[in-house]
């Protein structure tokens, strides 16, 4: 079976969390993990399993306005931080925007701020809203994967990430 892990990123974060569910799916999967970027439809036309994530931007998925944002903040000397390559390039949103109907399992993650999802938001409902909406079999709860307010992962989040997807590709492996 073919799995493709599919992931917007900015910090790096969303990028980690990604391989990481990669590493987890590989119990049962053959695995791709690529940035949205390079999920052109071919990438996902032979999948058994397609999981979708991004970072979670004020409440929900990026806009370009929100990576802008993103990108500008982390141009400021204080914070330290580095910006994916493709962080400026069309995200999640724009993706499902060129997408037809999938009939293919899928899940959702997002990574987002610690704290209530209800004052965080969360993206991956987003993405899970998206991916029925293009015909895919959404076969998990969405999953949230926590960062710091420096925009870091909590420890342990990469494999909690890890554990997720192994529990996902062993409950998919018994259907």
């Amino acid at each position: 079976m073919h799995a493709v892990v599919v992931y917007e990123s900015m910090y790096g974060n969303t990028h980690r969390i990604a391989e990481a569910i990669g590493a987890g799916l590989e119990t049962a999967f053959d695995v791709r993990v690529v940035s949205v970027t390079q999920a052109m439809p071919e990438v996902i036309a032979d999948a058994d399993l397609v999981v979708v994530g991004g970072p979670t931007h004020v409440h929900g998925m990026s806009r370009a306005s929100t990576r802008k944002a993103a990108v500008q903040a982390a141009d400021k000397p204080v914070g330290g931080l580095q910006v994916e390559p493709d962080a400026l390039d069309p995200g999640l949103r724009e993706w499902f925007g060129s997408l037809g109907d999938y009939p293919v399992r899928a899940a959702a993650f997002d990574t987002r701020m610690h704290g209530p999802a209800t004052l965080t938001g969360r993206a991956a409902r987003g993405v899970t809203r998206l991916l029925r909406q293009h015909g895919f079999n959404v076969v998990a709860e969405p999953e949230s994967f926590l960062v710091t307010k420096q925009d870091r992962l909590e420890p342990q989040e990469e494999d909690r990430a890890r554990d997720w997807a192994a529990k996902l590709a062993a409950g998919i492996a018994r259907s």
